[in-house]
């Protein structure tokens, strides 16, 4: 090893190597994460790549590498057997991670028109994490592994594959021990270099406001100046004629008809299972009515029966994702929230908290009206006072329905 170490045609072959595997191990990653984006959102995608990726997995390397060798030669013979390695273990990681999202939070990115940038770091993200970390810790070991046995196969000049089959033809056993070492340090630190920086990829909060937000801002200060309130909105009614619902042939919403006015506020009260959530749903466009039609404005802000926040994130994250604007999402927040809680991770507060949270985000997104669905459970009746009144002050000009099961709810 000391003798290997000390020679310069030793940190020459280990640099040619590290670059092949390093641009196969790459490669195959990127390939991976753009091929499981499109199988996610092209089902036909994935029924074709479903049997070339089970061939990958299946074939064994040295089959690859006799027929590659055949074919391009030796130089970027490790490459190309990295990237065969390492694209179907990624891939298929990847692929579940994404089928493993959350649907509730597709379904809130979609309620509050979240951008892609922000769907996919604060949504896809966190749910591809432990996948991703699987196939990596997986893929690296054997890319090195394959890369290192196709260059002792195809034996390229100045690689660590020709060292050590040159030590097999000399039968130097303390060259094969002295290479195999320096594969197994390079393989570790190959490894923790790129498992460090896919976790400050995990640890890295881009900003979620976006170009889209700031310009919607500048238009709102150049129409009515900066630094003054949201001006009231009246826009349209909420109209329902003949809505019939109906899940697994027992009907839970009847031929209902009902108008609901711009800056009103109406209470849906009741008991649990009588269609509260379904009627708000199809307010929301996420349900289709078996019959019947719905007129309402463009956008909506909703607080959902679960509250469907970004664990990872804190409350003014959470916020800031909906409304791109932070100072404003701390100020609302402290409204309502402790200022030391305003910037905690929303799973380490109680569910009284997180409730508001996912208020305050429902009422301070752009909309033309607001749905509330039992928006304050968890909360004593001080805490739900205060909801209540942050709602009035916040309505501005907006059609609000909130359901409840409290008949006596709209007395608060």
């Amino acid at each position: 090893m000391l003798a290997l170490f000390g020679g310069g045609s030793f940190y020459a072959a280990v640099g040619r190597s590290l670059l092949r595997i390093a641009m196969g191990f790459f490669a195959g990653m990127a390939a991976a994460l753009l091929l499981a984006s499109g199988s996610r959102r092209f089902s036909l995608i994935e029924e074709f790549l479903s049997p070339l990726m089970a061939l990958a997995k299946a074939v064994p390397v040295a089959s690859f590498v006799v027929v590659l060798l055949i074919w391009w030669g030796a130089e970027a013979l490790s490459a190309v057997i990295c990237f065969l390695v390492v694209l179907p273990n990624i891939y298929i990681n990847i692929l579940e991670g994404l089928k493993s999202t959350d649907s509730k939070m597709l379904e809130m990115a979609r309620v509050f028109r979240l951008p892609a940038r922000s769907r996919f770091f604060y949504i896809y993200r966190p749910a591809l994490k432990p996948f991703l970390y699987s196939g990596m810790k997986i893929s690296l070991g054997m890319c090195w592994k394959s890369g290192i046995a196709a260059e002792v196969i195809g034996v390229p000049g100045g690689s660590i594959g020709e060292g050590l089959y040159l030590s097999k033809v000399y039968l130097d056993t303390a060259g094969v021990l002295g290479w195999t070492a320096a594969v197994i340090l390079l393989s570790v630190f190959f490894e923790k270099a790129v498992l460090h920086l896919v976790d400050r990829f995990f640890a890295w909060n881009p900003g979620c406001g976006g170009k889209r937000y700031a310009e919607q801002k500048h238009a709102k200060e150049r129409m009515h100046g900066a630094g003054c309130p949201k001006p009231p909105v009246q826009e349209g009614a909420i109209r329902l004629t003949e809505v019939t619902k109906a899940y697994g042939g027992q009907t839970v919403i009847d031929r209902l008809s009902a108008v609901y006015e711009p800056g009103q506020t109406y209470y849906l009260t009741g008991p649990s299972g009588s269609g509260k959530t379904t009627l708000l749903r199809i307010l929301a466009r996420l349900t289709e009515p078996d019959s019947g039609q719905m007129t309402a404005p463009s956008r909506c802000g909703v607080v959902f029966q679960e509250d469907r926040l970004c664990e990872d994130y804190s409350a003014v994250t959470n916020v800031e994702l909906a409304t791109g604007d932070r100072a404003g999402a701390e100020e609302a927040l402290g409204l309502l929230l402790p200022q030391e809680a305003l910037h905690k991770p929303c799973r380490q507060l109680s569910g009284g908290m997180r409730r508001r949270v996912a208020l305050v985000r429902a009422m301070e997104a752009e909309s033309r009206y607001v749905l509330l669905d039992e928006p304050f459970t968890g909360m004593d009746r001080d805490a739900c006072a205060g909801a209540m009144q942050y709602i009035r002050e916040r309505q501005a000009g907006r059609t609000v329905i909130i359901a409840h099961h409290f008949q006596n709810f709209n007395k608060i």
